[in-house]
């Protein structure tokens, strides 16, 4: 019996991770080779929206159908990992009435449940709206964990055979006699993983075929071969308030454009976010403009926001792809469609096909697609059946609720530890040892951190994507020494120390934006604690001290820290 077509995947986000899943179900030999952590590239920097397609009904009304469809699938199959909030199209007194009609005759075209609701009645399912806006349009907007959802692809792709490498970079496309056949994998030694009998080091992967899936970074892997894969990356920043100023999420209706949209996620608000397109997905400026600009113009949607106090901002680089003969020079006018490249047809290379642009609303269909594609080129005639099929911890996600009602976990930190393990609840928070709370912010307990150590390894920022423990309102400040806690005795002091510094410095660099008033002080108790009392500035037996150079000015007096960015009068600097 002939062995199965192996197929290396390059990329760790949903579109690969997709992928590997719907390959493996299917009976394939998969390899997943990703650069980083899971959700490392723009994945893991998204605003959490899970799309009614709402957004495109009147701009790109294909990718609209698109969104409504695959969001009624994500319902379904990965219902730990969504809640569906709703979604609110506002409308402002000097925003556009043709484009209100637009925007609800769009929906209606592209199938997307739309009904127009008063001022008055928006306001009562939002009561922090502004008191002066017209009337909205109500769709079924939903929030979405892109790291639980990520992670239950790998997780199920593993089950059905499928290797996952992460902190593995492709460094080069293996090229014989015209075809692509397979990777040159340098695996980071600093995670202990061993190749050939040795930490880290060089693999070389053959495979039957190599499915480009890296999103922003396409254009880097065709690079290797030659190819010309046009992607134009587009990056946005996205801030994340201190509380949930809303529970439903809040558009703007009125042309696409900067900051129009508040999603609640978990314990916090995303404000979203811009469009400006750069040349490197990994090097480019992020600003502090463009952050309030996401504060200044949102609060005439919710004047709150002008109080609150925000925690952190970060920036994603979204993977717009534009056919050659388009020619677009405005991002936000490029479809948010996405292209399946077959590089033997396009380009005279077999081996090989590079999927681009789309939306993460659709990374299932995405991947339904590419994996037809392959099985195709193989004579493999599998179904897919990812739309039926349950994501780990979604399976009989009724057990939820009859966990929570049998060991009377009403308490928020409880609700919100079974909502993140849906079925897996039992199996996880059952056992004969302590459990405390690690991180109170969100409620992450020591069963989950050992459930996601045993998965992960010592990298806690892998086990921050897992948990979220760490990325509530203090940012790690009282629970990241209680997470490294928990390597101790499983891993060497070396290697938790290292696992500390990385995850501290994954925390402090999202807040360098953020630091004025309230959030100015959470920072400087964060530095008290971590820089004083744990001594991580200059701990002697560490070489690599964590970088807390949000906090040099150049001087040590308060002109020194406005020079730095930060503003000491308890408001925005230059407010």
């Amino acid at each position: 019996m002939a062995s199965a077509p192996h197929v290396a995947v390059i990329g760790g986000g949903s579109t690969g991770t997709g992928i590997a899943r719907d390959l493996a179900m299917r009976g394939l030999d998969v390899t997943l080779v990703e650069q980083g952590n899971l959700t490392h590239g723009t994945t893991g920097r998204m605003h959490g929206l899970l799309h009614s397609g709402g957004r495109y009904a009147v701009s790109d009304q294909k990718s609209a159908e698109e969104c409504i469809e695959e969001n009624r699938v994500l319902r379904e199959i990965a219902s730990h990992c969504v809640e569906m909030t709703g979604g609110l199209f506002v409308k402002r007194p000097e925003d556009s009435e043709e484009y209100f009609r637009e925007k609800l005759a769009g929906c209606r075209e592209c199938g997307i449940p739309a009904e127009v609701v008063s001022a008055e009645e928006a306001r009562a399912m939002e009561p922090h709206l502004a008191p002066d806006i017209d009337k909205a349009i109500r769709v079924p907007d939903g929030a979405v964990d892109p790291f639980r959802l990520v992670v239950a692809n790998a997780a199920s792709a593993q089950e059905h055979g499928a290797r996952i490498e992460t902190h593995s970079t492709v460094t080069d496309l293996l090229v014989e006699n015209g075809e692509v056949v397979g990777l040159e994998i340098e695996h980071d030694s600093g995670t202990g993983k061993r190749v050939h009998g040795t930490v880290g080091g060089t693999e070389e992967l053959r495979a039957d075929y190599v499915v480009n899936a890296t999103g922003a970074w396409a254009g880097r892997i065709g690079d290797m071969a030659g190819l010309d894969v046009e992607v134009r990356p587009s990056k946005g920043v996205m801030t994340v308030m201190n509380t949930r100023q809303v529970d439903t999420v809040i558009n703007r209706c009125r042309p696409k454009g900067d900051a129009d949209i508040v999603v609640p996620h978990e314990t916090t608000c995303i404000l979203g976010t811009t469009d400006e397109e750069v040349a490197d997905p990994e090097d480019y400026p992020e600003e502090k403009w463009e952050v309030e600009k996401m504060l200044d113009t949102l609060t005439e949607l919710v004047p709150m926001l002008a109080e609150a106090r925000t925690i952190r901002s970060f920036w994603g680089v979204r993977p717009l792809y534009e056919p050659p003969d388009v020619g677009s020079e405005n991002p936000t006018d490029i479809t948010r469609d996405f292209f399946l490249l077959d590089h033997e047809e396009r380009d005279d290379l077999p081996g090989m096909t590079s999927i681009v642009g789309g939306k993460f609303t659709t990374y299932r269909m995405m991947a339904e697609q590419i994996s037809n594609h392959v099985c195709g080129k193989f004579g493999v005639d599998a179904d897919c059946e990812t739309a039926e099929v349950p994501l780990p911890g979604s399976e009989e996600f009724s057990v939820l609720r009859d966990y929570m009602d049998e060991f009377g976990l009403r308490s928020p930190i409880g609700r919100r530890s079974v909502e993140r393990l849906g079925s897996r609840a039992d199996e996880i928070l059952t056992t004969d040892g302590p459990n405390p709370t690690v991180c109170s912010c969100e409620g992450v307990t020591r069963a989950e951190i050992q459930d996601a150590v045993d998965q992960s390894g010592s990298d806690l920022n892998a086990v921050r994507i897992r948990t979220r423990a760490s990325m509530g309102n203090c940012q790690g400040g009282f629970c990241s020494h209680r997470m490294a806690n928990e390597l101790h005795g499983e891993y060497d002091a070396a290697t938790v120390r290292k696992a500390w510094d990385e995850l501290l410095q994954e925390r402090w660099k999202g807040q360098r934006h953020a630091l004025w008033g309230e959030q100015l002080s959470q920072a400087m108790l964060n530095y008290a604690l971590h820089a004083t009392t744990q001594n991580r500035d200059s701990d002697p037996a560490d070489g690599a001290p964590v970088d807390f150079s949000a906090f040099d000015g150049g001087t040590s007096d308060t002109a020194g820290a406005v020079d730095a960015g930060i503003a000491t009068d308890g408001g925005r600097d230059g407010d």
